[in-house]
């Protein structure tokens, strides 16, 4: 679909879009300042899923099949997602422009530059970093420690290289010799900012406090001291702006910032979301990976940041990911296994109780898969009616829409009964080890939370600064709702480690660094970027 007939479908005219060929635009501010056309409420939907395994569980794809889904049952819907990074794309992940007769179009050119957002994230922090060795060099009129700078540079990329770097090395004319390193643009701090801030002059506001590091006296230097704000903001001019696309089935979508949900918060842009409310009366977005990780960061961060709240809250789950947590071996998930099904069902329970701890009901969507069988299927029914979880089979890869149309009915139903606003796991003015207490407890069922000697000096050193009143925003592996991604299904009776805690106080929250969590994620034995050529002008093995 072209993108002006996309576009059509949300109300927006020709002069409101910045076009990147005929399926891809952005989208300009005044779009979103014009008066709501809708007499509905504009109802968002979150989809998120239970504890993965390494290939996902088709979170976007069904956010996708479910907008289509609420399309053909004549509904005005809009889907808001995060951008993809280069690193899953040639690693072990893949693409994330969902899959079969449920994507965005046109999926090679999102998943790879698409509008250049990326790029000029990542030229803004390195820009940052530019500046700030550059003041260092230039005589250090703020008496910036070289030891404790805590800004290092990003890169789009797996690069396991590059965590850990020395700069400054060849001799006087070359800087000034420091420890350093490298982490993936997704975790950029100002990608976290790109996606939390309400405005361009927001923007600006979060820049101008970011902190950077300390001088030999111990005093926080922000970017506003080495006047950095102006130029990083010109470079994000453009990728303020959120990107309009479409899915397989001509939905319009919003795909604008790509913070991971594992080492960041995990949502796409409040612009955007905001964007496609006042567009449509349904907004699907996702969290990144489990519930625990980027949902629990949608509502604690991203929804008490921005004034935000769900009409309904959908939990995928799929055959595969309950196998693995009943026990299966990875090279073992497609094959039938009822027993391990059964036990890894404790995993699903875990993320229902989960989202209930915000006061929320959520929709379970059970994303099928070439090998599911009745046995398998027929006992996740029976847990969520056991659950109270009302239920729906998503065959949205093969049929697209038509195969949520069920779920979309769900969503509807749920949306019509009467809600209470979302309830956060930990009121602002708890003590910072009160807030990671409540997130590790509640959300990952952890008995306690150990601080390293290293975390507990930052925490006073937080206390001191004043920012002990930022939600935290936890880093942790992926694979397990612990720390450790050898415990699968629901682990209980173990202690979370908090190495570290860093203060993004442009983005508004701390992170706090548990078990062996890397900022800089590695390749794969075989990464996915071996399977990847450009054949007779088409980009080929882009999954």
């Amino acid at each position: 679909m072209r993108i002006l007939e996309t576009a059509a479908r949300l109300g927006l005219r020709a002069d409101d879009l910045l076009a990147y060929g005929d399926q891809m635009a952005k989208v300009r501010t005044g779009a979103g300042q014009r008066a709501r056309t809708s007499d509905g409420p504009p109802r968002l939907v979150l989809v998120s899923a239970i504890t993965p395994t390494p290939a996902g569980e088709g979170k976007t794809t069904v956010s996708i099949g479910l907008a289509q889904g609420l399309a053909r049952l004549g509904q005005s819907v809009c889907v808001a997602l995060r951008e993809p990074s280069l690193g899953p794309c040639f690693g072990s992940k893949g693409g994330g422009t969902g899959g079969g007769q449920s994507q965005l179009v046109p999926s090679d050119r999102i998943n790879l530059h698409f509008t250049g957002d990326m790029h000029a994230v990542a030229s803004a922090h390195n820009l940052l970093a530019a500046l700030l060795d550059n003041h260092i060099y230039h005589g250090n009129e703020l008496g910036i420690d070289p030891r404790q700078v805590a800004w290092r540079r990003v890169l789009d990329m797996n690069d396991r290289a590059l965590r850990h770097v020395v700069t400054g090395l060849g001799g006087p004319g070359q800087g000034v010799p420091r420890e350093s390193g490298f982490d993936i643009t997704a975790a950029s701090e100002v990608m976290a900012m790109l996606c939390l801030a309400e405005d361009a002059e927001d923007m600006r506001r979060r820049l101008d406090r970011t902190l950077l590091g300390f001088t030999h006296d111990g005093q926080p230097v922000t970017a506003q001291a080495l006047k950095a704000s102006g130029p990083m903001l010109a470079l994000l001019s453009d990728a303020l702006l959120p990107n309009l696309v479409s899915t397989t089935e001509g939905v319009p979508a919003l795909v604008h910032g790509g913070p991971f949900a594992n080492i960041a918060h995990g949502c796409n842009s409040v612009i955007a979301t905001r964007l496609a409310m006042h567009l449509a009366d349904w907004t699907i977005t996702e969290a990144g990976f489990g519930f625990d990780l980027g949902a629990e960061k949608f509502f604690d961060i991203k929804c008490r940041s921005a004034g935000l709240d769900t009409a309904a809250v959908v939990l995928v789950a799929t055959i595969r990911a309950l196998r693995l947590h009943g026990g299966r071996r990875l090279a073992e998930l497609s094959q039938p296994d009822p027993g391990a099904v059964e036990r890894g069902l404790s995993n699903l329970d875990k993320h229902i109780e989960n989202i209930r701890h915000f006061r929320e009901t959520p929709i379970v969507a059970l994303n099928l898969y070439p090998g599911d069988t009745d046995d398998e299927i027929d006992l996740v029914r029976g847990r969520c009616l056991q659950m109270g979880a009302p239920l729906a089979v998503a065959d949205v890869f093969q049929q697209g829409g038509a195969g949520a149309e069920r779920l979309a009915r769900l969503v509807l139903d749920r949306a019509e009964q009467a809600t209470t606003p979302f309830r956060p796991l930990y009121a602002l003015t708890d003590s910072v080890p009160d807030k990671i207490r409540a997130v590790a407890t509640k959300m990952y069922g952890a008995k306690d939370v150990y601080f390293t000697k290293v975390a507990e000096r930052q925490l006073k050193q937080i206390e001191r600064l004043g920012y002990a009143d930022l939600p935290v925003c936890m880093a942790k592996t992926p694979s397990s709702l612990s720390d450790d991604s050898r415990l699968l299904g629901a682990p209980r009776d173990f202690e979370i480690t908090v190495d570290g805690i860093q203060i993004n106080a442009g983005a508004g929250f701390l992170v706090v660094l548990t078990g062996d969590i890397l900022r800089m994620p590695g390749l794969p034995r075989r990464p996915l970027a071996e399977s990847i050529n450009l054949v007779d002008g088409r980009i080929v093995g882009l999954g």
